[in-house]
């Protein structure tokens, strides 16, 4: 016998915390593929570079979904989709004129992405709790996003650098996860 269960309507903060768990785990995986591949600008690093922004994407599609059944503002979303959007168009074409466009676009990309999640952890979800990691993740992105602006301008700039920019901001999503996690209990 066939049934059909309704499940229960998934909490902002339990969505957000399954969102940012996933989010940790392809951070993490990703920087570790691009690290290994870092050293030169082929298929795969090419494809990782444009993976990274579209999945961005479908977890602001994803948040998105959350944030309207649950009457929460998304402007900042709508920003983060068009952004990351662009982006993994930019890089890929970045990705033929060698690593120095990649860091550019990159860079724009994390300074305009940090300021979004600025906003959007400080004015629109700090009441959630466990938004502390999100708000911070947004300073250093934007802080990155110079610094990679600035390597592109130099000799020798290198991928390795997002490597380290993913994983540090996967773990500011594992930590705001847990934080969720902490407040929802509590």
């Amino acid at each position: 016998m066939d049934t059909l269960v309704a499940a229960a309507p998934v909490g902002v903060p339990t969505a957000l915390r399954k969102l940012y768990f996933l989010r940790f785990a392809f951070a993490a995986v990703w920087a570790a593929l691009l690290f290994a591949t870092a050293d030169t600008l082929g298929a795969l690093t090419v494809t990782l570079l444009v993976i990274y922004p579209l999945f961005d994407v479908v977890c602001a599609v994803a948040d998105l979904r959350f944030a309207r059944a649950h009457a929460q503002p998304v402007r900042g979303l709508y920003a983060n989709i068009a952004l990351s959007t662009l982006t993994g168009i930019g890089l890929a074409v970045a990705a033929t004129s060698g690593v120095p466009a990649v860091l550019r676009v990159w860079g724009v990309w994390a300074i305009t992405a940090g300021l979004v999640q600025l906003v959007v952890g400080a004015a629109r979800r700090r009441q959630l709790g466990g938004q502390w990691a999100m708000i911070a993740s947004g300073g250093i992105s934007t802080l990155a996003g110079a610094t990679f602006l600035a390597q592109a301008g130099q000799g020798g700039a290198s991928l390795t650098n997002l490597a380290g920019y993913a994983f540090v901001g996967g773990v500011f999503f594992l930590v705001s996860a847990l934080r969720l996690g902490r407040t929802r209990t509590a």
